[in-house]
């Protein structure tokens, strides 16, 4: 913390945790997750240390409280995490190898800024291989700092691209009208709140 801003980083706990799980030679990785990766059950798979898996997926849930670049990734690990296979453990290293390079990235809370209020969210169709459930992701920011985010398999079976994006944007809109309702007890009242979609797309919400 400095007069001017607020810097949330963990770069000592990211040296432990690889010197922890002997990745601390690892190559860097530029990316969390290929975009040709589609995890699975992998039933016929090999299987590999539960507790390792668990362990290093329990530290990514830990991080993903100030690294939201990570958190879709590593939620799509913690859905195998009760019978991971050698494919499931690949993934999770990958994720510990893009950590490597990026363990200096923070998040920043500048003083100063301006307090308006924007949601964005989006969906990815039908992503699950086996329930074939959508997956929502929503971030909220106050002026540039980021103070929300989330990425989760959807309740329900959304049909089409378009009801799986309406899905996303009720809890958008949820989130929204929750904090409205909270700075309303401090006299801090928002107007016409951004709500974004693929980042083409506005509606204001009132």
């Amino acid at each position: 913390q400095t007069k001017d801003d607020i810097f949330i980083n963990q770069s000592k706990y990211y040296k432990e945790l690889f010197k922890r799980f002997g990745m601390d030679n690892a190559k860097e990785i530029a990316t969390p997750m290929s975009t040709a990766c589609y995890l699975d059950k992998d039933e016929g798979g090999k299987l590999v240390d539960i507790k390792k898996c668990r362990g290093m997926i329990g530290t990514f849930l830990y991080l993903s409280t100030n690294r939201p670049n990570i958190i879709s990734s590593v939620y799509l690990c913690v859905r195998y995490q009760t019978n991971p296979k050698e494919t499931h453990l690949s993934a999770i290293k990958r994720i510990m190898r893009y950590l490597i390079g990026t363990m200096n990235i923070s998040l920043w809370y500048p003083k100063g800024t301006s307090f308006s209020w924007i949601g964005y969210f989006d969906s990815n169709f039908a992503r699950c291989k086996t329930d074939r459930e959508s997956t929502s992701g929503t971030c909220h920011l106050i002026g540039s700092a980021l103070v929300y985010w989330y990425s989760k398999k959807q309740n329900s079976v959304a049909l089409t691209t378009i009801e799986a994006k309406y899905i996303v944007a009720r809890s958008c809109c949820v989130q929204i009208i929750w904090v409205k309702q909270q700075f309303s007890n401090y006299g801090i009242v928002l107007y016409h709140i951004p709500i974004r979609c693929d980042n083409t797309s506005a509606i204001k919400f009132i």
